[in-house]
């Protein structure tokens, strides 16, 4: 039996373990719509595009009250980067810290374009979990973004304090990894272990509301229409297996036809990153749900 976890619970829960890293579509505003729909125990806990992975660390913090039961954690994404970038704040936070608090003293202009120009591939892995942690905080709305060679390339951001290095958001998340499986795999990964009881969450690159407005670029791989049918197609063998399975994406007729057999949830979100303020007000986005059976479903 899944019985939904009380919203009010995010308020009264100390926000203490939190992202420490800016991610487009991170779901830090819509823990309060999300809550609701969250069992209140599984198996594993599995996010198979982490990003900034705002609902691990709520469920975390859950777990901490005795709210959630945990007993395994899986987080993976595509990007090496940012599964390099959790494996060292696990494993090397203060290393890390340390590092970052030097990067804070040398931030400037020519030290961006500088550390930005860094081939990645060619660092060693606490620097290249330094490089991005010190871009996603001082670069142009906190976007991460690369080009087809896979190379971060957004422009500096004009922030007249940036957090560089902030060591006691670093120390708690360290904390919350610590036990948890950080893996680099594409989400159909998610089927060589799964099994029933386990709770999937997926958040992937959103569908694009429109042809001018997608953005897929935080690898050099492409997440276009073919993906968003074979993500579904995982979805629907995760149900067959009875696993716990929940979805975020936009509120789009390509998407709704897709989940239509499962339980559809219209949510209210705010998109922030965009370079014209008047374009970041509130869009519906979709949270799907395989369980509880009972719901109205998609139109």
């Amino acid at each position: 039996m899944v019985s939904p976890v009380s919203a009010s619970l995010v308020t009264t829960i100390a926000p203490e373990v939190k992202p420490f890293l800016k991610w487009a579509g991170g779901k830090s505003q819509l823990l309060g719509q999300i809550a609701p729909y969250l069992p209140t125990q599984c198996r594993c806990y599995a996010e198979p595009f982490c990003g900034s992975a705002a609902l691990y660390w709520y469920v975390y913090r859950q777990s901490q009250q005795g709210a959630f039961s945990l007993q395994q954690v899986r987080l993976g994404d595509r990007n090496p980067e940012l599964i390099n970038c959790y494996e060292m704040v696990r494993d090397r936070v203060e290393d890390l810290i340390l590092l970052l608090s030097e990067y804070r003293q040398q931030h400037s202009k020519t030290f961006y374009y500088h550390i930005r120009s860094l081939a990645h591939q060619q660092l060693d892995p606490l620097t290249r979990a330094a490089r991005l942690i010190y871009l996603n905080k001082t670069c142009f709305n906190g976007l991460y973004r690369v080009n087809r060679a896979g190379q971060f390339n957004v422009p500096m951001g004009s922030y007249r304090n940036p957090q560089i290095a902030d060591a006691a958001t670093l120390r708690l998340a360290s904390a919350a990894l610590q036990n948890v499986c950080l893996e680099v795999a594409d989400f159909p990964a998610v089927l060589q272990w799964a099994s029933a009881g386990d709770f999937i969450y997926f958040d992937p690159p959103y569908y694009p509301l429109s042809k001018t407005a997608s953005f897929t670029s935080y690898t050099h791989h492409p997440f276009g229409a073919a993906e968003h049918h074979a993500l579904a197609e995982v979805v629907a063998e995760l149900d067959r297996r009875g696993c716990y399975v929940m979805v975020s994406n936009a509120w789009v007729e390509p998407v709704l036809s897709l989940y239509q057999r499962w339980q559809c949830i219209e949510l209210k979100a705010g998109r922030v990153i965009n370079a014209h303020g008047h374009k970041r007000g509130k869009i519906s986005e979709l949270l799907v749900i395989n369980y509880p059976r009972e719901g109205e479903g998609c139109p």
